[in-house]
C-alpha cells in the first residue's frame, strides 16, 4: 500500500494554520504543523510518528490535539 497524504486546516480557533499527515496503511509516517506553538507542534508531531491512526484520534474540545485527532479521521474517509 502507498504512503497517502491529507492536509487539513484546523477549525475553532486553535492558532495552528495547517496540518499536513502522511500515513501508510494505518500507522502515521510524517506529520507537519504550520503554525501554532512551535514546541507544542514539535511535540506532538514527534509523539505522532509510528502510532497507528486509531490509537491517536482521541480529541477534547478545540485544541491543536482535538484538531490533528479531527484531520486523522480523513484518512478513514
Amino acid at each position: 500500500m502507498e504512503t497517502r497524504r491529507i492536509t487539513y486546516t484546523p477549525q475553532g480557533g486553535v492558532c495552528s494554520k495547517l496540518m499536513v499527515i502522511d500515513a501508510k496503511e494505518d500507522v502515521i509516517e510524517n506529520v507537519q504543523i504550520v503554525g501554532g506553538c512551535h514546541g507544542n507542534g514539535q511535540g506532538m508531531c514527534a509523539l505522532l510518528k509510528g502510532m497507528r491512526i486509531e490509537d491517536a484520534c482521541h480529541g477534547r474540545g478545540t485544541s491543536c490535539p482535538d484538531q490533528m485527532a479531527q484531520a486523522l479521521k480523513q484518512f478513514n474517509r
